[in-house]
């Protein structure tokens, strides 16, 4: 058997697919990236070489994510935005929009329908309302990143937040809690300022439709939610949206690994996106 494997190095957490050369995926892995991010992507090896796929069966390997030029087992490197294009594209076809939100910043993608980047926006200044931020808000309450999406939909008075600022979440959270807000509204509210920040990326490189949620944050309920509601539409989220872009970068390694079998082909001819050199 032959394989190809996508690593994405994300700032908090590393994920890693393998697809067989029917590009099933036939194992994932998650692990926190930890302050070593080599150490990250080789642990993501070690860890899908566990699955019984051996090194010497795995035959490219892209790398992608806030580490992908750590990664010692990457054979090259793409962008994570080219990649959870191509993620989101493979789970649902009809993808237009791509909203990616992480640990540290979000991006609104407009993609084709072959699933190319066409445009893309993101909050590269800092890590206001992102993932960062929703893990703030939840320690501050004493809860989990688990328990806070479900805890949201409860809310009927929605706080409004000064900022959505990871620095100020603190301060912001405990003076609601002061004015004895309910737990539940603060964290609609929350949710809501969030929604409110992401939606202004996405009108700049437009909401067609589909649209699907990708990255971690795509698995809080109250999240997705909120999206959809600023929105008006029903959002695209996987149980495989924290996987997207090593999905992506899979998909690009495994477009190395066809090509090779076709001498007429030049080897990396199809690994279009964004690659970095």
């Amino acid at each position: 058997m032959e394989y190809a494997v996508g690593i994405d190095v994300g700032s908090t957490q590393t994920k890693a697919v393998a697809l067989d050369t029917a590009r099933a995926i036939v194992a994932r892995v998650l692990i926190d990236s930890g302050a070593n991010v080599v150490r990250a992507g080789q642990r993501a090896m070690d860890e899908i070489q566990k699955t019984g796929i051996s090194r010497g069966d795995i035959k490219f390997v892209v790398g992608t994510g806030y580490g992908r030029y750590k990664i010692e087992a990457g054979d090259t490197q793409v962008t994570e935005i080219s990649c959870h294009a191509r993620g989101a594209h493979m789970l649902y076809p009809g993808t237009r929009t791509v909203i990616d939100m992480g640990g540290q910043d979000t991006k609104a993608i407009k993609i084709s329908a072959e699933g190319d980047v066409i445009d893309f926006c993101m909050n590269d200044k800092c890590a206001a309302g992102t993932g960062r931020f929703l893990a703030g808000a939840a320690d501050v309450l004493g809860l989990t990143l688990d328990e806070i999406g479900e805890i949201s939909l409860r809310g009927t008075k929605p706080v409004r937040l000064t900022s959505v600022c990871t620095v100020f979440v603190e301060s912001d959270i405990l003076s609601h809690l002061a004015q004895n807000k309910q737990v539940e509204d603060i964290l609609a509210g929350v949710h809501e300022a969030i929604a409110t920040r992401t939606i202004g990326l996405v009108r700049r490189v437009g909401t067609d439709p589909e649209i699907t949620f990708t990255g971690g944050v795509a698995l809080n309920i109250g999240m997705v939610r909120a999206l959809e509601a600023k929105l008006h539409v029903t959002l695209n989220a996987s149980p495989e949206a924290q996987y997207c872009g090593a999905l992506g970068a899979a998909l690009y390694a495994m477009d190395h690994v066809m090509a090779e079998k076709r001498p007429s082909v030049e080897v990396g001819a199809e690994l279009t996106g964004w690659v970095d050199e």
